[in-house]
């Protein structure tokens, strides 16, 4: 990204400015989730659109709607060595939590929702919404108490239990219902992501593998 003030060139991932007048600067990033639209639609009813700006659209200059297709057929170049195990441009889930980083794969989170790990020192919780493509993820500590977490068989919309206290759980991380009814799991911001990608800025990353835990 460049700005239009001083010119200088900014890392879309970091923040970071990486050429001009700015160079070492880093932009504070903002709390994010990695939602659908129809599901961020319904917890902000009152949510506002960003509409395209209609001469760059008529200019043709947004990216097509077959982008992410096409992309998988483009050659990956990238000084990071991303290792073989995954490929390239595997989809993964990334956290970073307390300088410690993680990537989870798209596909094991698929077949194992919700994943209970520790990242960091810091337990975690990464979770499938209903609609199989938004993803959460969480501090799965309240009142200093670890909690571990399962899908509740049938429910509709998605409801997790913690085995210590059998707790309700939606996908806002609320408790509902309950002995711990109205604890609120602290967010952990993820990045939906391919895997070289985040490699090369999470050179030090963890990768997770079903049977990890």
């Amino acid at each position: 990204m460049r700005d239009e003030e001083t010119g200088s060139w900014w890392q879309q991932v970091t923040g970071e400015a990486i050429f001009g007048p700015l160079k070492g600067q880093r932009l504070r990033p903002v709390f994010h989730d990695e939602l659908t639209f129809v599901l961020w639609k319904e917890e902000n009813p009152q949510g506002r659109v960003l509409r395209p700006d209609e001469a760059i659209e008529r200019a043709g200059e947004y990216a097509p709607a077959d982008w992410e297709e096409r992309m998988t057929r483009v050659r990956v170049t990238t000084s990071q060595n991303f290792g073989t195990a995954l490929a390239p441009r595997t989809l993964v889930v990334g956290l970073d939590v307390n300088n410690a980083s993680k990537a989870y794969p798209l596909d094991a989170l698929q077949k194992q929702s919700p994943i209970i790990d520790d990242v960091g020192g810091v337990p975690v919780l990464i979770v499938l919404g209903d609609d199989k493509k938004s993803i959460r993820a969480f501090e799965r500590t309240v009142d200093g108490r670890k909690l571990e977490f399962f899908v509740k068989r049938d429910s509709s919309p998605l409801r997790l239990v913690d085995a210590e206290t059998a707790s309700e759980w939606d996908f806002t991380g609320k408790a509902g219902a309950g002995p711990l009814v109205g604890k609120q799991l602290k967010r952990i911001p993820v990045l939906d992501d391919y895997w070289f990608d985040w490699k090369t800025y999470h050179p030090d990353t963890m990768i997770y593998q079903i049977g990890d835990r």
